[in-house]
C-alpha cells in the first residue's frame, strides 16, 4: 500500500472513531445496557468487517437500528439474553452469507434505497438534538447559546476547511479545534464524560449465563430473526450507498459473512450486536477513507480509548460531535430526490415519501418492506395494464388471438375479457409467441380459457409456447397442443 494511501486511511479511521463513540454510548443507553457494551461492541465488529468484510471503506458498529429492536429483551428478560441473542443473530447472517443471499439486495428498487436514506438522514439529525437537553428539560440561557455556537463553529470548519486545505479530514480538525477551544477558555459545555465514563479492561470471552434449552430459544429467537434481518438490510443498502459513492463494487455475500462472525464475537465477548452504521461510513469516505485499514484503525481506536485515553476522550465537548454528526446527516440526505420529485412517476414519488416516514416513525426493516410491497404492486399493476390481444378472421373462416404481455396473477381477468368464446367460430387459435407465462395463476387462466371453448362446442389450438412455458404446463398437467 502506498503511504499516502495508509496515512488517508488512518487519519479517516481516527475521525471515524471520534464519531463512533457518542452514538455507540447513546445507542447502548437506549437500549438499558452499560455503554462499555456499545464500546465493546463497536470495537470488536468495526474491526473485524473491516479486516473481513466484503466493502473496504464501509463503517460497522453498534448500531441504533440493533438497540430499537432489542430493547423489549433487555428490559424483560436481561443483559445474559441479549448475548445470547447476539450469537444466534450472528449465526443467522453468516448462514444468509454462505447461502449467497445477499444478491437479494437488487430487489430493493432505488425509490426505496432513496427513501432508506433520507429516513436515516433524518433519524441522525433528530437523534443529535437530544444533546440540547439536560435530563427532561431543554437547554436555555447561557447553555443553549453556547452549545449552538460550538455547534455552528464545527459545521463551518467541517464545510470551509476543504476550500483551503484537503491534507486532513475536515471533521478530526473540527473535533480536535472545539476540543482545544473548549479547553483552553474553560467554557462551562457538556462533554463526552458527562454522557458516560469509559474507562474499562479489556473484554474478557464468556458464554452467556443462560439455560440453553428451548424455552430460551423460544425467547431469543424472534429477536435474532429481527436483529439479523434488520442488520443485513441496512448493512447491504449501506454497501450499495458506498459502492455508489467510491464507484468501485463490493461483495455482499462476503460482507454478511463478516458481518455474523463478528457479531458472534461481540456477543462472546460481552458486546452489544451491530451492523453497518450509514452516518460513519459517510465520515470515513468523506474524510478519504477508501482501504480497509480506515475501519481497522477506527476499531483499534475505540479500545485504546476505554483502556488508556478516556480522561482525555472524556472531555471532548459534545458539541463538536453534534456538529459534525448534522452534517452527515445533511451529507447522507439525498436532495436529488427532491429535484426529481416532479420528473419521476408518481407512485415512485410516493415510495420515497413513504420509506422516509416508515423508517423515521418505526424501524427500518419495516420500513423496507413496505417499500418493496407498493413497488412491487405498482410494477404488478403495469404489467397487468399492458397486456392485449391481435384479433384476426383467417381465411378459413378460424379465428386467431395474438397475445402480447405478461401472464399472471393480476393480468388473468384482463386475459380471459380478450376472448369471447360464445360468438367466435368453431376454431380457434392461441398464438403465444409474444406472451409470458409467469405463474400457476397463468396456466389456470388458460385452462379455464380451453374448458369456455369445449363448453360451447369449440376448439381451441395453442401455438408458439416457449420452452419454459411448456415444462410449467406439463408439470401442472394441462395439455397444450
Amino acid at each position: 500500500m502506498k503511504p499516502q494511501r495508509l496515512r488517508a486511511d488512518v487519519l479517516a479511521g481516527l475521525t471515524t472513531s471520534f464519531a463512533l463513540l457518542p452514538e455507540c454510548i447513546a445507542f447502548a443507553l437506549v437500549a438499558h445496557l452499560n455503554p462499555l457494551m456499545g464500546l465493546y461492541g463497536a470495537f470488536i465488529i468495526c474491526t473485524l468487517t473491516a479486516l473481513f468484510g466484503g466493502r473496504p471503506g464501509m463503517v460497522s458498529g453498534a448500531a441504533g437500528s440493533m438497540a430499537v429492536v432489542i430493547v423489549a429483551l433487555v428490559v424483560q428478560h436481561g443483559v445474559q439474553y441479549l448475548l445470547a441473542t447476539v450469537l444466534l443473530g450472528g449465526l443467522i447472517m453468516m448462514a444468509f452469507g454462505l447461502l449467497r443471499l445477499g444478491k437479494l439486495v437488487r430487489m430493493v428498487p432505488h425509490p426505496v434505497m432513496l427513501g432508506f436514506v433520507n429516513g436515516l438522514a433524518i433519524i441522525i439529525a433528530l437523534a443529535q438534538l437530544e444533546h440540547f437537553k439536560s435530563g427532561e428539560h431543554w437547554l436555555s440561557g447561557t447553555p443553549l447559546y453556547l452549545m449552538t455556537g460550538l455547534v455552528l463553529l464545527t459545521m463551518a470548519i467541517v464545510y470551509i476547511l476543504p476550500r483551503l486545505t484537503r491534507a486532513v479530514p475536515p471533521a478530526l480538525v473540527a473535533i480536535l479545534g472545539v476540543g482545544l477551544l473548549v479547553y483552553l477558555f474553560g467554557l462551562p459545555t457538556r462533554t463526552l464524560g458527562d454522557m458516560a465514563h469509559i474507562a474499562g479492561g479489556l473484554p474478557s470471552f464468556a458464554l452467556p449465563d443462560i439455560p440453553w434449552n428451548l424455552e430460551t430459544l423460544r425467547i431469543i429467537a424472534p429477536y435474532a430473526i429481527l436483529m439479523a434481518l434488520v442488520g443485513l438490510l441496512e448493512t447491504l443498502l449501506t454497501l450499495n450507498l458506498t459502492d455508489e459513492i467510491t464507484e468501485t463494487r463490493g461483495y455482499p455475500d462476503r460482507e454478511c459473512v463478516a458481518l455474523g462472525a463478528a457479531n458472534m464475537v461481540s456477543g462472546a465477548f460481552g458486546g452489544m450486536g451491530g451492523c453497518a452504521m450509514i452516518g460513519q461510513t459517510v465520515i470515513n469516505l468523506s474524510s478519504g477513507g477508501r482501504g480497509r485499514w480506515s475501519g481497522v484503525v477506527a476499531g483499534v481506536l475505540i479500545l485504546l480509548f476505554i483502556l488508556f485515553l478516556s480522561p482525555l476522550i472524556e472531555r471532548i465537548p459534545l458539541a463538536a460531535l453534534v456538529g459534525v454528526m448534522f452534517v452527515v446527516s445533511q451529507q447522507t440526505f439525498a436532495w436529488a430526490s427532491l429535484r426529481v420529485l416532479n420528473k419521476v412517476p408518481l407512485n415512485d414519488v410516493l415510495v420515497i415519501i413513504a420509506v422516509t416516514t416508515i423508517t423515521v416513525f418505526t424501524d427500518l426493516a419495516t420500513a423496507v418492506l413496505c417499500g418493496i410491497i407498493i413497488a412491487a404492486l405498482n410494477f404488478a399493476w403495469q404489467q397487468a395494464r399492458e397486456l392485449y390481444a391481435d384479433e384476426h378472421l383467417e381465411a378459413d373462416g378460424s379465428k386467431l388471438y395474438r397475445l402480447h404481455g405478461t401472464l399472471f396473477f393480476a393480468s388473468t381477468t384482463p386475459f380471459l375479457n380478450q376472448f369471447d368464446p360464445a360468438n367466435d367460430p368453431t376454431k380457434v387459435t392461441l398464438d403465444c409467441r409474444h406472451l409470458s407465462f409467469v405463474d400457476y395463476s397463468a396456466i389456470a387462466a388458460l385452462k379455464t380459457l380451453r374448458e369456455r371453448y369445449e363448453k360451447a362446442g369449440k376448439e381451441l389450438q395453442v401455438f408458439h409456447l416457449s420452452e419454459r412455458c411448456k415444462k410449467l404446463l406439463k408439470r401442472a398437467g394441462v395439455e397444450h397442443h
